[in-house]
């Protein structure tokens, strides 16, 4: 491991790190024990010198709703984007299906007889509106089931073709504006207010004026001046439309940070610090109005993890037991929005469905089929290949070049006749993973999951709406969110088997949800640990993190450089010059190839400051285009989580012209300041799923907050040839690898499936 010596002197200034609000790593076990004030975006976070938060500011790039996105990818034209606006219609079009499939199940469950306090009150609300036109929105964990075999499986009805979400009408928004205006809000807020809002939102507005909250970027004191401008002595803290509001927007940001629900006792907190005067009162309302759901988990013992209740113990409350007949058994009661909360119902249950389906008989016979493939394989390949062929679902983990394990899987798949389709996160993953089957792989074998799901990609559907596979692999499993990771399994016919593969020591999605991380520890189904090690010095550094160990390796090639600074200044200088002038010149990878990491957009050395003094370096121009030139490396992002990288083609009337990996993309006007950064420097969240020949990790002083093991190996394990580490956060590199974990988040995933599919050993 090679240093190089350090210059200049200055003083770092407030890092706007981007790790806080998406979690990070795959090592956490338990809730998120904080509020969600902590939970969600900080105030801080903020664009310098405003109230409002940019929507780029994000860990994802820009934005972090699928409202957001849907506008952005509306707004663009070009392959990329439609795909992405399909991504918003299919994840409403699945929404309404689990929505359907939930008001047609029975009755709400009868439980919670010796719930007290909080709890009870709870509960009281929802049962209160049983009866009426709202349906219940408390779910309690239901008995387990044995694992079954479904003999005569039900095929779903034909998924309808995704539609991108029509644009408000002008009339509409000129409505909203008026409205806007009389409030004193910005009118720039019209155009999202009647996407979000709907039919009627200007009266929607008048009647409820904190429902400007549900707008992106509007935080609660906006919301409030904006009210009391509407009504006046009418406006009041205590206002129980304001205490609704405020109850979903906290959802909303946790959500944001990676949460599905939060506990009752921790929204209730915030709640106050929100100034809501009867916290409790503002959940019991936003529950009984459905703007949120409320679940009980049954848990082994207080604060332990959740488990399913007993039948006995069901039955006993579903005859009206009496207090005394049992001994009192604690739960946890969490809040979520029903939009998350259905969706991780959806994905257990179809996750269950594929463990279920597939017969014994099936699994025998595909075990036979399948063991010459097998026996021809080596080691964790042939294992993964025969867990497959007697398992409907099988999670695979292991690092970069253990891709090669799930490529092989599939090529031996397709060998046999049947139909199968590997995705990954990103195009350069499609790429990297096209890269191991050779050019005789079959057309469309090597697809991005937004491109499957959109159909832009892979077999299509067959006449029941479900992918034509018979296997599917995911790579890069740690950036499902619930709601892709649902619409995947929800897509998947019965009798299909499932791989989910990917490094689970890398940062987890941008959206809610800890889907792979979840499903590791429910342990329902065979786990395959590749034993195939990332090759080299970088390799064998990353490893090291991977189990909380910041080791010094040999590099007599320099593949890894550690470049002392004492200060902001410093680090961008060493920086550029790495990109500019070391790299090119003693690694051989030209700059184009070689991509800058730090922990945040803002600070003395983040992003904004890096992107400047390398576009001045390596491309300098006036930006006549929202900051832009031809030749600008970029970050486009299209939908939350979803970064592409590429390069400004040139701009015109029509908007800004970019190449994102050879596909033309063309993003107009007023949506580039949302949708576009400059690229030479990326977060950790956004080169999540990407690799370059050579990565340049900026560590400044005044980020050592944002950093964690998962954060510091993710950053690391970008450079497949090279690493260069400017590094200025002295003793917190080697603190955040052998101490800081990820950042738990809050999610359900594990209890509603162990209701369905009992743990393996």
């Amino acid at each position: 491991m090679s240093t190089e010596p350090a210059a200049a002197e200055g003083h770092p200034g407030p890092a706007d790190t981007d790790a806080p609000r998406a979690g990070q790593g795959a090592e956490a076990t338990g809730p998120e024990e904080t509020g969600p004030e902590e939970a969600g975006p900080k105030e801080t976070g903020a664009e310098e010198g405003t109230g409002t938060p940019d929507p780029a500011e994000t860990d994802e790039g820009a934005g972090a709703t699928a409202d957001q996105a849907g506008a952005t990818a509306g707004a663009a034209e070009g392959e990329g984007v439609s795909e992405a606006a399909a991504e918003v219609a299919a994840q409403r079009e699945l929404q309404e299906r689990i929505a359907q499939r939930k008001a047609a199940k029975e009755g709400p469950i009868a439980a919670g007889g010796k719930l007290s306090g909080t709890a009870a009150d709870l509960l009281a609300a929802v049962r209160a509106v049983e009866s009426g036109e709202r349906p219940a929105a408390v779910f309690s964990t239901p008995a387990p089931a044995p694992r079954k075999v479904v003999a005569e499986p039900v095929r779903r009805a034909p998924a309808a073709a995704p539609t991108s979400p029509a644009e408000p009408a002008g009339e509409a928004v000129d409505a909203v504006r008026a409205v806007l205006t009389e409030g004193g809000a910005p009118a720039s807020l019209a155009a999202p207010a009647a996407a979000t809002l709907g039919e009627g939102a200007d009266s929607t507005l008048r009647d409820d004026p904190w429902q400007l909250l549900r707008i992106p970027g509007v935080r609660p004191e906006q919301a409030d001046g904006f009210a009391r401008a509407l009504l006046g002595a009418e406006c009041g803290p205590d206002d129980e439309r304001r205490g609704r509001a405020v109850t979903v927007w906290l959802l909303e940001q946790a959500a944001v940070a990676g949460h599905t629900a939060l506990d009752a006792p921790l929204l209730a907190e915030a709640l106050g610090k929100r100034d809501v005067p009867s916290p409790d009162e503002a959940l019991q309302s936003a529950i009984a109005e459905g703007d949120a759901m409320v679940f009980q988990d049954a848990l082994e013992e207080p604060g332990g993890p959740a488990r399913a209740p007993e039948s006995a113990q069901e039955t006993a409350a579903e005859d009206g037991a009496e207090d005394g007949e049992e001994a009192e058994r604690p739960v946890r009661v969490l809040v979520g929005l029903e939009r998350y909360a259905l969706a991780e119902e959806s994905l257990a249950d179809g996750l269950a469905r594929l463990v279920n389906s597939l017969s014994k008989e099936d699994s025998s016979q595909a075990l036979a089929d399948w063991e010459p493939a097998a026996a021809a394989a080596a080691g964790s390949t042939a294992e993964l290949i025969r867990a497959v062929a007697g398992h409907g679902l099988v999670l695979h983990t292991g690092a970069e070049a253990a891709r090669a394990e799930p490529a092989a899987l599939v090529q031996a798949v397709a060998r046999l006749g049947l139909r199968v389709c590997a995705a990954a996160h990103s195009v350069d993953g499609r790429r990297r993973l096209a890269e191991h089957f050779g050019p005789g792989a079959p057309e469309g074998i090597a697809v991005t999951v937004s491109g499957l799901l959109s159909g832009a990609e892979g077999p299509g559907r067959d006449r029941d709406g479900a992918l034509a596979v018979d296997l599917l692999v995911v790579l890069d499993a740690p950036q499902l969110d619930v709601e892709t990771a649902a619409m995947l399994a929800e897509s998947l016919p019965d009798g299909a088997r499932l791989v989910l593969s990917g490094d689970p020591s890398v940062l987890w999605s941008a959206g809610p949800g800890r889907v792979f991380a979840d499903l590791l520890a429910a342990r329902a189904c065979p786990q395959i640990a590749s034993r195939t090690p990332d090759p080299g010095p970088v390799g064998e550094l990353v490893s090291g993190i991977g189990i909380g160990e910041l080791n010094q390796v040999e590099a007599p090639g320099k593949e890894v450089v550690i470049v002392p600074v004492r200060d902001a200044a410093e680090a961008i200088h060493r920086a550029v010059q790495l990109v500019a002038d070391s790299v090119p010149r003693a690694i051989g990878v030209p700059s184009e190839q070689t991509q800058v990491i730090t922990p945040g957009h803002g600070g003395a050395a983040g992003t904004r400051a890096l992107n400047a003094a390398l576009k001045e370096r390596l491309n300098p121009g006036p930006g006549r285009f929202g900051g832009f030139d031809p030749g600008d490396r970029i970050a486009y992002v299209p939908a939350p989580g979803r970064t592409l990288p590429g390069r400004v083609v040139r701009a015109d009337a029509e908007g800004l012209h970019l190449d994102c990996a050879g596909t033309p993309v063309v993003v107009p006007q007023d949506a580039v300041e949302r949708a576009v950064r400059h690229g030479w420097a990326l977060t950790a969240h956004q080169a999540v799923g990407l690799r370059w020949p050579a990565a340049v990790v900026v560590l400044p002083g005044d980020a050592t907050q944002a950093l964690s093991r998962p954060w510091v190996y993710t950053a690391f394990s970008r450079g497949e040839r090279h690493l260069s580490v400017v590094h200025g956060a002295d003793a917190a590199l080697p603190r955040a690898v052998a101490e800081v974990a990820a950042k738990p988040r809050t999610t359900r995933l594990q209890t509603l499936l162990r209701t369905q599919v009992p743990p393996t050993q």
